[in-house]
C-alpha cells in the first residue's frame, strides 16, 4: 500500500532581511509572487497533500495563491519552529516533507529523492557538500578550521516519517530551531543526508531577486489565447471546443469556425514560445477551407510535443449571448481532453454572457479566452 505523502511549505516568516515592505515570498519573481513558483513545484501526482503556513498579516493573500491548487493554509506562529509544529498537527500523510517557501527552484527529481530517502533511511535531508575552505570565526578572527569533506550546506526539503518528526517537535517544547533536522537529531536520531542541488537556492536578500537566477525548470509554462468570430454563416449550429452546439446561425471563418479551439491553440503555442495559429494555419491557404479545428489542434499538440512539452491544464471561458451552452460544458471538457491528452479533471470550461454589452452582448459574435499550462512530456 502506498504511503501518503504530505508537504509543509513554510511561508509564515516576515522576510525582513530582503528589505521589502512585505513578506519577500509575496514579492515578484518571473512575473509572479515568489511563493507561487514554490507552490507549483509540489503540484505533482506523487504528492497527496500540501499544507502552507502563513502569518496573520499575509494569511488572505497566501490563501488566494493556494486556492487554485487546493492547498490548505494554517496560521503560523512567531517562529519557524512554532509554525511547523502547528502544521504538523494537520498532516494526514505517513511521510511529510518540510520545505522553505523561499526555495522556488527545487526540482521534481529532488522532491522524489527526498521521499525515497525517507522510505529507505527513515529521514532524508537535502544537503550540498562545501567546496570552499570552511572556518569558524569570533569577533572577526578565525578560531577553527572545519573539515570540508565532512561539512555540508543544508537545504530543504527535509523528509521524515510523520509520527517521528511530530514526536520530536512535541518533545522540543518551546525551544527554537533553524531547521527540522536539528529537532529530529536531538530527540529521535541523527538525520540522513541525501544529495541536494546547487540550483536549489534560497531567496534571502533583495539582491537574490535581482541577480541572474537559475532558470525555472521546464514545466508549468503558461500561455494565453483569445479569439473572436462573428455570426453570419447560414447553418443551424456552431462548433465550440470540438462539440456541435445547436444555434440559429453559424460563425464566419475560413475553417469550421471553432472559436474556442482557436483560442486554445493560441494559448498552447504561446506557452511553448511558438508563433500564433495564423502562422501555421493561414486563412489564405485553400487547403484549410472548412478545416476541422480539432485536427488543427492535434497538429498544435504535435508541434509542442517536438519541444518536449505536453498540455497539462486548460482554462477556457466562452462569452456568448447565444446559444445556451450549459448543457454542453461537460462534453466540451471531455473533447478537449481527447484532443490535447490532458486529464479531464485539469480542464475547466466556463460560459457566460456579456450582459448585453458590446458585440457579444448584441449577439453579433462569440469571444473566447483560454489559458494553457504545459509541462515536460
Amino acid at each position: 500500500m502506498k504511503d501518503k505523502v504530505s508537504v509543509i511549505i513554510c511561508a509564515a516568516g516576515k522576510g525582513e532581511r530582503a528589505g521589502f515592505k512585505k513578506n519577500k515570498l509575496l514579492a515578484p519573481l518571473y512575473g509572479a509572487p515568489a511563493l507561487w513558483h514554490t507552490l507549483k513545484k509540489f503540484d505533482i501526482p506523487e504528492i497527496d497533500e500540501v499544507i502552507v503556513t502563513a502569518s496573520e498579516v499575509d494569511f488572505e493573500e497566501v490563501c488566494a495563491l493556494c486556492a487554485p491548487l487546493g492547498y490548505k493554509v494554517v496560521l503560523g506562529g512567531k517562529t519557524r519552529t512554532e509554525s511547523v509544529k502547528k502544521a504538523l498537527a494537520e498532516v494526514t500523510g505517513e511521510i511529510v516533507l518540510i520545505h522553505d517557501g523561499a526555495r522556488p527552484f527545487v526540482s521534481k527529481k529532488l522532491i522524489l529523492s527526498c521521499v525515497d530517502g525517507v522510505k529507505k533511511f527513515g529521514s532524508a535531508v537535502c544537503a550540498v557538500k562545501l567546496t570552499d575552505t570552511a572556518v569558524c570565526a569570533r569577533l572577526g578572527y578565525i578560531t577553527e578550521r572545519l573539515d570540508r569533506e565532512a561539512t555540508f550546506r543544508v537545504q530543504t526539503p527535509q523528509g521524515f516519517f510523520t509520527e517521528d518528526i511530530r514526536r520530536a517537535y512535541e518533545l522540543a517544547g518551546k525551544n527554537v530551531y533553524t531547521d527540522d533536522s536539528a529537532v529530529y537529531g536531538e530527540f529521535i536520531e541523527p538525520a540522513r543526508i541525501i544529495d541536494g542541488e546547487e540550483s536549489n537556492i534560497k531567496l534571502t536578500f533583495k539582491s537574490d531577486f535581482l541577480r541572474e537566477l537559475p532558470p525555472l525548470p521546464v514545466g508549468g509554462l503558461t500561455g494565453f489565447g483569445v479569439d473572436v468570430h462573428a455570426f453570419g454563416k447560414k447553418q443551424n449550429f456552431v462548433m465550440l471546443c470540438g462539440v456541435r452546439v445547436p444555434c440559429d446561425g453559424g460563425l464566419v471563418a475560413h475553417s469550421d469556425g471553432d472559436v474556442a479551439l482557436h483560442a486554445v491553440m493560441d494559448a498552447c503555442l504561446s506557452a511553448a514560445g511558438l508563433l500564433d495559429i495564423g502562422h501555421y494555419f493561414p486563412d489564405s491557404d485553400p487547403a484549410l477551407k472548412g478545416a476541422d479545428s480539432g485536427k488543427l489542434l492535434e497538429k498544435v499538440v504535435a508541434l509542442i510535443g517536438e519541444k518536449g512539452l505536453k498540455v497539462a491544464r486548460l482554462s477556457v471561458t466562452i462569452q456568448a449571448e447565444k446559444p445556451r451552452l450549459a448543457p454542453h460544458i461537460d462534453k466540451m471538457a471531455a473533447r478537449l481532453a481527447c484532443l490535447t491528452g490532458a486529464d479531464e479533471k485539469n480542464i475547466a470550461v466556463a460560459a457566460g454572457t456579456n450582459e448585453g454589452l458590446g458585440f457579444v452582448g448584441e449577439e453579433l459574435g462569440i469571444c473566447v479566452y483560454a489559458v494553457a499550462t504545459l509541462n515536460e512530456a
